[in-house]
């Protein structure tokens, strides 16, 4: 590469929970710069799903971001005029932020009332291991077990 690595942006943990990945979570599910709006949703969210687990709403969400994270994926690469998918471990960084993007896009999927009672349906659903976003990332898991035999073209 020719120009340097940009600089990492340290990210604030929020003011709530004293947590950078809750942080990191809300600037995930805001839109167009409305801070307030996706934290009120994100809390009222993890209000909703303590009352129905009777559970630590911030531990029962840290566990079904956990649930729906994926460790690996495929990422094509093309050889010699064939295109193969090579699946590869992903980085930290990586994992959480596909994990959080999930959550989030198949929260919005849901058909409830608010986008808090489907963030909560969605993170109850991670919890327990079913669910949009958990299905994801068994499917990527399958698609990299499926193409193990092309884990030797890995660049």
């Amino acid at each position: 590469m020719r120009k340097s690595k940009p600089k990492k942006r340290i990210i604030l943990p929020d003011p709530k929970f004293n947590d950078v990945q809750v942080s990191k979570f809300i600037n995930n599910m805001m839109y167009s710069g409305k801070r307030n709006l996706a934290s009120e949703v994100f809390y009222d969210a993890i209000e909703i799903v303590s009352e129905k687990s009777k559970e630590d709403g911030l531990e029962v969400w840290k566990k079904g971001l956990a649930n729906v994270t994926p460790a690996v994926e495929v990422r094509s690469r093309r050889i010699g005029g064939a295109t193969f998918q090579i699946p590869s471990e992903i980085r930290p960084e990586r994992k959480s932020s596909i994990g959080m993007k999930n959550l989030i896009r198949f929260a919005r999927q849901r058909h409830e009332k608010s986008m808090a009672q489907k963030l909560a349906s969605e993170i109850l659903a991670a919890y327990k291991e079913e669910g949009g976003a958990f299905k994801k990332k068994e499917d990527t898991h399958r698609m990299a077990e499926a193409n193990k035999a092309f884990s030797h073209f890995r660049f």
